[in-house]
């Protein structure tokens, strides 16, 4: 008998969750419908937002290209001891330094 009534409390307690889980569904619904509903009304707002949304990512894209970049050009200067491997970077290196020096 113990059992069967800490079944039904247990089983009572599933169903008070099941509920607020639903009204949680329903009230991010709403959330979702009324985000919907601004952005209808307002494009100005929504044309705004993805801008910045896009410069801020070309912008991180740029910066890391350029981390990334550097960190394998100092990578390449470790190898130029290499001696086929060594002669190909040593002449990249001197490429790019020349290209630095141009006005």
């Amino acid at each position: 008998m113990q059992q069967i009534d800490q079944v039904l409390e247990e089983l009572q307690e599933v169903r008070k969750v099941n509920e607020r889980m639903h009204k949680i569904a329903m009230f991010l619904e709403d959330i979702r419908l009324a985000d919907v509903i601004q952005n209808y009304t307002a494009p100005r707002k929504l044309l705004w937002i993805n801008f910045l949304a896009g410069l801020a990512r070309g912008l991180g894209l740029t910066i890391g290209t350029a981390i990334v970049l550097a960190f394998l050009g100092s990578l390449l200067t470790q190898f130029l001891s290499i001696p086929i491997l060594g002669d190909y970077i040593r002449q990249l290196v001197e490429y790019v330094e020349t290209y630095k020096q141009r006005p």
